[in-house]
C-alpha cells in the first residue's frame, strides 16, 4: 500500500489525466494557484468542468490518499476521509504525482488543530509565510504559544496562527445552528464543481465540509449523504438539517443538496455560474424536487 499527503494547500482530483486542460496548468503544477486557475478561466470553461464531469473532487493539505498506480507524473488515487459508493476505500481518481508527500503524519494519533479562518498562511519554522490553507484544513498539532500553534506538515513543521484555528478534540460536536452560522461565513463564494475549499464549494462538498467542520464525517456524495444519516420529516427539519433533491420532482436521482437555515430558507452552492446563496423554498423547484431530510448533527 503506497500512501501519501497532500503536500499543497488544495488539490484537485481528476477524473483521468485527459481531463486537464491547458487553462488547468496552475491547477496540476507543483505549486498550484488556485486562485490564479480560477481567475484565468473564462465562465464557460468553468462550467466545463461540471458539464464534461473533468473533476471527482479536491482535498486539503495534509490530507492521506491511497495510490493504486503511477502513469507518468499521475497517480491514481482513493482519498479514505471522503466516503464513497464508487469505492469502499474512499473516493478515486487521479492526482499529479508532485502534489504529494511520502509518509504518514508525525505521531499519526496526535490531537489535530483544524482552519477555522477562510484562509490563513502556513508559515515555516524560518518565520517566513509559505502558502495559505483553507478553512476545513486538518494537521497534527506539536505544541503552542500565547500567538501560534507548532503543526506537523507533509512538507515538514510549521506554524499557523493561534486565532486562525480551533482544536476539534476540546469542542462539543456543531449543533445545527452553529453549522448554519459556519455556512453563513461562504456567502457570495463562487460554486465550483467538485469543490471543496474555501476557494469554491459544489453542493455537496459544501455540505461536507460544513459537516466535517461541526465534528460529523459524512459521504462526500448527495446521493450517497442522502442514504446515510437520521431521516427527518420535511415538516420537522431544523437547522443544520441536510434537505435533497431529485429529478422527477422528487422521484429521480438525488442531484442536489442544501443545509436547512431555518424559515423555509437553505444555505446552499447551487450550480455552475451560481454563488453560495440563501434561498427560500416556498414556490421554488426546490419544494418541488424535495425528497429526504437527513440529520447528522447530535440533537
Amino acid at each position: 500500500m503506497d500512501l501519501r499527503r497532500v503536500a499543497v494547500p488544495v488539490a484537485t482530483v481528476w477524473t483521468d489525466p485527459a481531463s486537464v486542460r491547458p487553462v488547468d496548468a496552475q491547477a496540476v503544477s507543483e505549486t498550484p494557484d488556485i486562485l490564479g486557475w480560477l481567475a484565468a478561466m473564462t465562465r464557460e470553461e468553468n462550467i466545463a468542468l461540471c458539464e464534461e464531469k473533468r473533476l471527482q473532487t479536491q482535498v486539503l493539505f495534509g490530507e492521506e490518499v491511497l495510490i493504486d498506480e503511477i502513469q507518468g507524473g499521475w497517480a491514481k488515487v482513493v482519498v479514505p476521509s471522503q466516503a464513497s459508493a464508487k469505492d469502499t476505500r474512499g473516493y478515486p481518481g487521479w492526482m499529479p504525482l508532485g502534489q504529494l508527500a511520502s509518509g504518514r503524519a508525525f505521531g499519526n494519533n496526535r490531537e489535530r488543530v483544524m482552519v477555522e479562518s477562510r484562509t490563513t498562511p502556513f508559515i515555516r519554522s524560518d518565520g517566513h509565510p509559505l502558502f495559505d490553507l483553507s478553512f476545513g484544513t486538518f494537521l497534527p498539532f506539536l505544541g503552542e504559544d500565547e500567538s501560534a500553534v507548532e503543526v506537523d506538515s507533509p512538507i515538514g513543521k510549521g506554524f499557523l496562527r493561534r486565532e486562525a484555528v480551533i482544536f476539534p478534540s476540546r469542542q462539543r460536536p456543531a449543533s445545527g445552528d452553529q453549522i448554519v452560522k459556519n455556512a453563513q461565513r461562504f456567502i457570495e463564494l463562487p460554486y465550483l464543481w467538485s469543490g471543496m475549499s474555501a476557494y469554491g464549494y459544489d453542493c455537496s462538498g459544501f455540505s461536507f465540509s460544513m459537516l466535517r467542520a461541526g465534528g460529523y464525517l459524512i459521504p462526500r456524495d448527495a446521493d450517497d449523504q442522502s442514504a446515510s444519516g437520521k431521516e427527518v420529516d420535511p415538516q420537522s427539519m431544523e437547522p443544520g438539517d441536510l434537505l435533497f433533491f431529485a429529478y422527477d420532482e422528487g422521484k429521480g436521482y438525488v442531484h442536489h443538496v442544501g443545509i436547512c437555515a431555518g424559515d423555509g430558507q437553505m444555505i446552499h452552492s447551487p450550480t455552475p455560474g451560481k454563488k453560495v446563496s440563501l434561498t427560500a423554498l416556498a414556490g421554488t423547484v426546490f419544494e418541488r424536487e424535495l425528497c429526504a431530510v437527513r440529520r447528522y448533527w447530535r440533537e
